[in-house]
């Protein structure tokens, strides 16, 4: 009787921690692909002409930086413009994204309220204009690398119609989060989006650094107005048969809180808009990856299913230890052998994306501090902060301390 007690433990715990292996074993694959890309030829043919929206919220501290920033670029100065959308703002964000030399859309709308509303409305000027062949969207608090419009015209030479640069944290030092963070986004947006890159699937939207050919935004409206409007998009791309090219050696540097209750606000956003994607589009894209053959929707699929990195080590560590306490206790090693590849896959993307971080030494002495992280999320859970916001909620940034914000 205690045999079959043991042999049935094991089996539950094998089978429950098998969606969480799964996760792991997908991360693994996409890091073992994330060797550097080669850059696309120079540009041959015409530049195209772009606009680059700012969607923007009570942005008056940062908004004049950000316009300088971008109208810097390396880019024949009529070959672009700077378009700011300050969307329902109580604030001078529209006053100084003019001193500053950006052309600025004021938008009021006191029950469509996001910045999937402010994208869309954007965009809609934008192609009403007819000067523009794409549109760039960059977060009104980001610092942009110079070659980043090169970048995204090569891509679009090259045929493609929507393009996502590298995502990354702009203050890495201001704090052990921060720091974490820039860890973080190198796995989530670096490896995983050279991984997808190399073997020909859609690299995701990451809401900031994002391009589109219009041509792909009259096919494809950006009808997307969820909290991950960007995800939201992705997945209708990948539905309608588009992939998102992976610009690599351009970046957009955004600014992460270093705060506690500013980045439980944040991750609870993402993780709620997360989880209601995942409800929408989860079984019905493996169904039609299926029905279609389609590698681009099933990569998608398992995109949105896979679990949080916190949660994946959670199960990974737990797996391990009650699996080595199986095997001591009566020899059964079933869960053990998983719990153990599951450290190992782990590990391997974790510091896959410290190396491609460029956080160096102090930021492999950070990842000590990564169990404290995973608690903290953990603790999110628990408490049940997953529901998302149906409008703008703007992120409190470093220079504004603890000051409440406008929303």
């Amino acid at each position: 009787m205690t045999d079959l007690i043991f042999s049935l433990a094991d089996w539950l715990l094998w089978l429950g921690a098998l969606p969480a292996a799964a996760g792991i074993a997908y991360l693994t694959w996409l890091t073992l692909f994330s060797a550097r890309i080669s850059r696309p030829l120079a540009l041959k043919g015409p530049q195209p002409f772009f606009d680059i929206v700012v969607p923007s919220h009570n942005e008056e501290e940062g908004i004049g930086r950000t316009v300088k920033n971008l109208l810097a670029l390396n880019w024949p100065a009529d070959k672009f413009r700077v378009l700011v959308i300050a969307d329902n703002c109580s604030d001078q964000t529209a006053d100084k994204a003019r001193d500053a030399g950006a052309t600025v859309i004021e938008r009021f709308d006191e029950k469509l309220r996001g910045k999937g509303y402010a994208l869309a409305r954007a965009f809609d000027a934008s192609n009403a204009d007819g000067k523009a062949q794409a549109v760039v969207v960059v977060d009104a608090d980001t610092v942009v690398s110079s070659n980043l419009l090169q970048a995204f015209a090569s891509r679009l030479e090259n045929g493609a119609l929507a393009a996502q640069a590298h995502y990354g944290v702009a203050n890495p030092e201001a704090s052990w989060r921060t720091r974490l963070m820039a860890i973080a986004l190198g796995m989530f947006h670096k490896v995983r989006s050279t991984g997808r890159e190399r073997l020909g699937l859609s690299c995701g939207l990451r809401g900031n650094g994002m391009c589109f050919h219009h041509r792909l935004l009259s096919e494809v409206p950006h009808d997307a107005f969820s909290v991950v409007e960007d995800l939201e998009y992705g997945i209708r791309l990948g539905l309608a048969g588009h992939r998102v090219h992976y610009a690599a050696e351009a970046e957009v540097l955004g600014e992460m809180v270093s705060g506690e209750k500013a980045s439980r606000s944040q991750r609870t956003r993402w993780e709620g808009g997360r989880k209601a994607i995942r409800q929408q589009h989860g079984l019905s894209l493996f169904l039609q990856a299926v029905e279609r053959k389609d590698t681009v929707l099933f990569d998608l699929g398992m995109d949105v299913w896979t679990p949080p990195l916190s949660t994946l080590a959670l199960w990974a560590v737990v797996t391990t230890l009650v699996g080595a306490i199986l095997f001591f206790v009566d020899g059964r090693a079933m869960s053990l052998h998983l719990g153990q590849a599951m450290c190992m896959g782990l590990a391997l993307h974790v510091f896959r994306g410290w190396a491609v971080s460029g956080t160096g030494m102090k930021g492999l002495g950070t990842l000590a501090l990564a169990p404290v992280y995973v608690g903290w999320k953990v603790l999110l859970k628990i408490k049940g902060q997953t529901a998302p916001p149906k409008e703008w909620v703007r992120t409190q940034r470093e220079a504004q301390g603890d000051k409440p914000q406008q929303q």
